[in-house]
């Protein structure tokens, strides 16, 4: 089971999330409490390893500003957390990552044309379109409806429950924020705690057919 640890400040955050096992870190480019400068993320990032994804998130952002941040910090990935367009995210030249708010009259099957290899499925919105730390019904859900997609889990993953999301989801990632937080800031007790949990899980993994991280 991958790991995704998102809304990293910190660059001794960063390096623990991966010497314990992170297999992407994700950062926030958007409006958040997380939020984190072109010249900071370009710091942190020139020190991690090359096979580590690492993840811009942005909201309704524009392609050109996407595409220089990218370019300046060495982004592998684009997270996209607003309402994007599918020719919005072809335009693109950077592998996107698109996230959907899991809302009740959300209908899966309708994101399987989305140009995108990675879907993550979040929690509904809250104050911001990410990281609230709200989850969803995952009983609800049956990645099936994306076959082809890469489906990374999200919205309100904590320690104490991510292994059971992981035997219903069967996600291809985990991704969590605000579950390894302690009043408010990334808590490496906990990372190593959530990462060891989801990476443990028997059935992690195993249904990379139905490919799919956090915030």
């Amino acid at each position: 089971m991958k790991v995704k640890i998102c809304g990293i400040t910190d660059l001794t955050t960063a390096i623990a999330a991966i010497d314990y096992g992170a297999d992407a870190i994700g950062f926030v480019f958007a409006e958040s409490k997380r939020k984190i400068t072109v010249p900071k993320a370009k710091e942190i990032i020139s020190h991690l390893p090359k096979e580590v994804l690492k993840v811009g998130v942005f909201v309704n952002e524009t392609k050109e500003k996407i595409e220089e941040i990218a370019s300046t910090v060495g982004l592998t990935h684009v997270q996209l957390h607003g309402d994007e367009t599918s020719a919005f995210s072809k335009s693109l030249s950077f592998p996107v990552i698109k996230a959907i708010s899991m809302d009740k009259d959300l209908i899966l099957k309708e994101i399987e044309a989305y140009p995108c290899e990675h879907v993550l499925l979040d929690g509904p919105k809250g104050k911001y379109r990410g990281g609230n730390g709200l989850s969803f019904d995952w009983n609800s859900i049956s990645v099936k409806d994306l076959k082809g997609k890469k489906v990374i889990l999200a919205g309100g993953l904590q320690e104490e429950n991510v292994e059971e999301a992981i035997k219903l989801i069967q996600p291809y990632m985990v991704d969590v924020s605000s579950g390894v937080e302690t009043d408010g800031k990334k808590d490496l007790t906990k990372i190593q705690t959530f990462i060891n949990k989801a990476k443990g899980s028997q059935t992690g993994g195993t249904r990379n057919e139905f490919i799919y991280t956090a915030e």
